[in-house]
């Protein structure tokens, strides 16, 4: 940990990471500083909290104030190649992420979920399990409370479970989990690292950079891109536990006669009948394992972990169930903001899909859904900013039409739709255009269902 008494910090980035970094880091002694190029209510929000804490911020720019210091921290939501990063590091400042920040405050272990799909749903498992088996643990990360917000006066005994972003792992230095997880590498968030999968995949791979022999990897082994980062960078320094579908290595988690197991340190152990688990999906089956792997390794037993597979209702936003009507069950899955997500999404159901699709394209290949797509979907919703592209990509695939709301494509839906069908928000695409943020946009999708008259 750095002794940051009197240090000058800025911070980039004033919302849910930025103002609780500067709570922390005012109250280690440092002389904060933060500004934002934002001036919506997220960060006006904070100026209370800023006076309070005595400290200075800006807001709709950056000025020539946050190079006067002698540490940078950015929020993650300031994207590494944006030009005061660029500018701070040409001057020879050190710039770290808000996680590596908090992390020089923390004496407890860390188990770090990662992946470009299902780190939420993983790490709110995870967390319940532990919660069922009365383990003293936290929460949070890139969901609920940031880290730094959640590090002071913990025990050393309190677990400490984080769902962990890319961009939260770009500039870290010393950030160390106990258990990291790598639960899937897809292409997603292209945008940010200049059009390369290579460079977002490094980024995914900076979980495990500072961990030991005496740590744990957790990787998904059917998932090739996660499997190779493992193979190439991982396995000289680290305990890499796979898991996956069908067992092709000697310890971690599997399916066989279908049922879930687990063989670690020698003992192989039935964990549950994959039937009895509560979230649906093969992609959920691949969370169910990483979070069963985390927390048998932190010692929980596996008739804990059980019951809470048997009772884990799962997570708001992800394959959600609103309602059903008229025999019509409508989805919620606004997490689903790439195209691999959907590809899951589509193949926990058999039944007739309408299939909305579209908002602000990140750069989306969709012909990785076209075997789904002409299975089962009978008609795709385009919507928002994307939709003319949504259009000519499934036009020759199925049967599509256009929404200007998502009051209007739920309306069109309610009427194409029959019995046994299935309404599905899966949209493969960032909210921005519509919607303040996926959030937003599954609970006006949940507000025009519940509108919705038999």
């Amino acid at each position: 940990m750095l002794n940051l008494q009197q240090k000058n910090v800025s911070i980039i980035g004033a919302a849910r990471s930025g103002s609780a970094v500067a709570q922390l880091l005012s109250s280690q002694g440092a002389k904060v500083f933060v500004s934002d190029k934002d001036t919506s209510g997220a960060v006006t929000a904070q100026i209370p909290l800023f006076k309070s804490l005595g400290v200075c911020y800006e807001f709709g720019q950056h000025t020539e104030r946050v190079y006067q210091a002698d540490l940078i921290v950015i929020s993650p939501g300031v994207p590494s190649n944006a030009p005061v990063v660029h500018e701070a590091l040409s001057r020879g400042i050190k710039v770290v992420s808000e996680l590596e920040t908090a992390s020089w405050f923390c004496s407890s272990p860390i188990v770090a979920i990662t992946g470009s799909n299902g780190k939420t749903t993983t790490t709110t498992l995870t967390g319940r399990m532990f919660s069922d088996a009365g383990r003293k643990h936290v929460v949070g990360g890139n969901i609920g409370n940031a880290f730094s917000s959640i590090v002071s006066g913990l025990s050393r005994d309190t677990i400490v479970v984080l769902e962990v972003s890319s961009f939260q792992l770009d500039h870290i230095d010393s950030f160390r989990p106990k258990i990291s997880v790598i639960l899937n590498i897809t292409p997603d968030h292209l945008d940010r690292y200049s059009g390369s999968f290579e460079a977002y995949k490094e980024a995914k791979g900076k979980i495990f950079h500072n961990q030991t022999t005496a740590d744990y990897l957790i990787y998904c082994y059917d998932d090739m891109q996660a499997r190779e980062l493992v193979f190439t960078k991982a396995l000289s320094y680290v305990k890499a536990v796979p898991f996956g579908i069908q067992r092709g290595f000697e310890s971690g988690a599997y399916v066989r006669d279908n049922k879930m197991w687990t063989s670690l340190d020698g003992h192989e152990r039935e964990v549950i009948d994959v039937s009895e688990i509560s979230i649906r999906g093969i992609h959920n089956l691949y969370n169910s394992m990483a979070a069963t792997l985390a927390t048998q390794l932190m010692g929980v037993s596996v008739a804990s972990i059980r019951a809470t597979l048997k009772n884990f209702k799962g997570v708001e936003h992800r394959l959600e169930l609103v309602r059903e009507l008229n025999g019509v069950q409508y989805i919620n899955d606004s997490k689903a903001t790439n195209v691999d997500s959907v590809k899951y999404a589509l193949m926990a159901y058999d039944n007739p899909v309408i299939l909305f699709l579209g908002g602000r394209d990140k750069g989306n290949e969709y012909s990785a859904l076209y075997p789904e797509v002409e299975r089962h979907v009978k008609t795709v919703i385009a919507i928002g900013e994307s939709a003319s592209k949504v259009e000519q990509a499934f036009q020759a695939k199925t049967d599509v039409v256009n929404a200007s709301s998502m009051k209007e494509a739920v309306v069109l839906a309610h009427s194409l739709a029959r019995s046994g069908d299935i309404v599905l928000l899966s949209p493969a695409c960032a909210s921005f255009d519509w919607f303040t943020n996926y959030e937003h946009r599954g609970r006006v999708f949940k507000e025009c269902v519940n509108q919705l008259d038999a």
